[in-house]
């Protein structure tokens, strides 16, 4: 999905989804056609159009291992340039400079559905570059905590952990429910221990909203900001 649209109406579309996600997050009722209904008089295309756009802004959240809008399922139908567009958007409202990844992961995805893919040469000799990344300042404590709440087993599938790490410890990793990248707080009450798989599919599977509800449900600690 591209349609030759201008930068302006990318960034309204994204300004219009962190808005109607961040009122979500507070609690408040937003009417999603509403904001669908504003853009496409600004802009002349269709509510349907700007429906879809948004569908592509949560695919581009899912590939970035962000939380989506509810209801907004990912929809993968963006070429990877405005991917990256969307994610520089993103960043850029949240004041933080990042990385794009987006792109090459849609890349790969395209390049994954073609059938008999000929064995690529690869590069031998990959070129690299220093980019500057944000990193939280978090509370060793609040992880330590966690963990040995945990006692080993994964708090969303209920499992052990499915190995031990070098220093002889069930190995689980630490999930900040609300990331602290979308204004989630380092506490004990944000904070829930996960076997590496759930971890990677609460980040980046379909049904990461729902396991997220299932471990404010399930995990008594757990607190809705």
């Amino acid at each position: 999905m591209n349609d030759d649209w201008n930068n302006k109406e990318l960034k309204a579309s994204v300004e219009a989804y962190v808005e109607m996600q961040r009122n979500e997050r507070a609690g408040q009722l937003i009417v999603k056609k509403q904001y669908y209904n504003k853009l496409a008089q600004r802009f002349g295309r269709s509510e349907k159009a700007f429906e879809r756009r948004m569908q592509n802004i949560s695919y581009v959240l899912s590939l970035m291992g962000r939380s989506w809008l509810t209801g907004v399922r990912p929809a993968k139908n963006v070429d990877a340039d405005v991917a990256e567009q969307i994610e520089k958007l993103l960043a850029k409202l949240e004041g933080q400079k990042v990385v794009t990844p987006t792109a090459f992961g849609i890349a790969v995805r395209e390049e994954a559905r073609q059938k008999n893919l000929s064995k690529p040469n690869g590069n031998p000799s990959p070129k690299f570059r220093r980019v500057m990344i944000t990193q939280f300042q978090r509370e060793a404590a609040v992880e330590a905590w966690v963990l040995q709440q945990a006692a080993g087993i994964c708090e969303c599938c209920e499992k052990p952990a499915p190995f031990n790490g070098a220093d002889g410890l069930p190995y689980l990793e630490l999930h900040y429910v609300r990331q602290l990248a979308e204004g989630g707080p380092d506490t004990v009450s944000n904070a829930v221990a996960l076997c590496p798989n759930c971890h990677r599919e609460i980040h980046y599977g379909i049904n990461a909203q729902a396991l997220s509800a299932w471990l404010y449900d399930n995990v008594a600690r757990l607190i809705r900001d």
